[in-house]
């Protein structure tokens, strides 16, 4: 979710980055969450179900059900290529549910659009706050938790570094650390 509200504008719910690369950081970002959860494994660029207990969240269930439903399909870049494709909606999905966003579909020359603005100026805050935080744990080189390293290392890895720590002479010890974040994570995570 925090993933999400980064890789979108909180004004106007377009996405930062190339639908594909938002998509992309969105499923790893799913499958992160059944890794953190004990769910699954990512080893040696498979993943493998280590315990089939549904999560209580809706989508999580969803796509553990998938992973089990067709255990012939390992290779993590198939199913993080699979999961890309709708990710953005399942999670604004989710988000909606949880009443973070709104969906707003807007009318374009070759059909419509759906964006997920914040439902509120009080979401809007909170939204721009998630790269504020991360920025300011970065930047003061603070201990960072698994959520937050995963997070960072999303980030990352699909280009929105430039959106959390977005001025380099202020941000400048953030990067060194940032680097240290991510390096410090689980075997699994890097992976993703």
């Amino acid at each position: 979710d925090h993933y999400f509200l980064i890789a979108h504008e909180d004004r106007t719910g377009r996405s930062r980055l190339h639908p594909r690369a938002t998509g992309l950081g969105l499923a790893a970002g799913l499958i992160g969450e059944l890794v953190m959860q004990g769910r699954v494994r990512a080893i040696e660029g498979e993943l493998h179900v280590v315990n089939p207990e549904p999560p209580r969240d809706s989508l999580s269930h969803g796509v553990l059900a998938m992973l089990i439903a067709q255990p012939q399909h390992r290779e993590l870049r198939t199913w993080l290529a699979f999961l890309a494709q709708d990710a953005a909606a399942r999670v604004g999905e989710r988000l909606i549910r949880a009443g973070v966003v709104e969906s707003v579909t807007r009318r374009r020359l070759l059909g419509t659009q759906t964006l997920y603005v914040p439902s509120s100026s009080e979401q809007r805050n909170a939204a721009a706050w998630i790269q504020v935080r991360l920025a300011n744990i970065l930047v003061q080189g603070r201990v960072v938790d698994i959520t937050d390293r995963a997070l960072a290392g999303l980030v990352v890895a699909t280009g929105l570094t430039r959106h959390v720590l977005w001025d380099y002479s202020a941000h400048r010890s953030g990067f060194t650390h940032l680097h240290t974040v991510v390096d410090s994570l689980p075997a699994d995570l890097r992976e993703l």
